[in-house]
């Protein structure tokens, strides 16, 4: 059994045991989390939602916080000397371990 969860405005497929990094939730470590923005659900037969399934849940387990390798960004005009910028982006996440699909 699958199911197709909407969080930091991305839909994610997950199926149960399946470790996930999602866009940083407030919780702590060790905790339990659900989401109720379930799209889809798939196995036997697929259940689409308009726009959620209703009833639907997914359970997670937090495992832990963290951030993403660092992107460089480089900026500059060509032939001007004054003109460079570099900056550098570390994007947080939450690592979640999926416990269980509810239907």
């Amino acid at each position: 059994m699958y199911a197709v969860i909407e969080t930091g405005g991305k839909q994610l497929m997950v199926k149960e045991g399946q470790e996930i990094y999602v866009e940083k939730l407030d919780v702590q470590e060790g905790d339990s989390y659900s989401f109720e923005n379930v799209v889809a659900l798939g196995g036997d037969e697929l259940k689409l939602g308009t726009p959620y399934v209703e009833g639907a849940k997914v359970n997670c387990k937090v495992l832990g916080q963290g951030k993403e390798k660092k992107v460089v960004i480089f900026k500059y005009k060509a032939k001007k000397g004054s003109t460079r910028r570099k900056q550098g982006h570390r994007q947080p996440y939450t690592k979640l371990v999926v416990e269980s699909i509810a239907a």
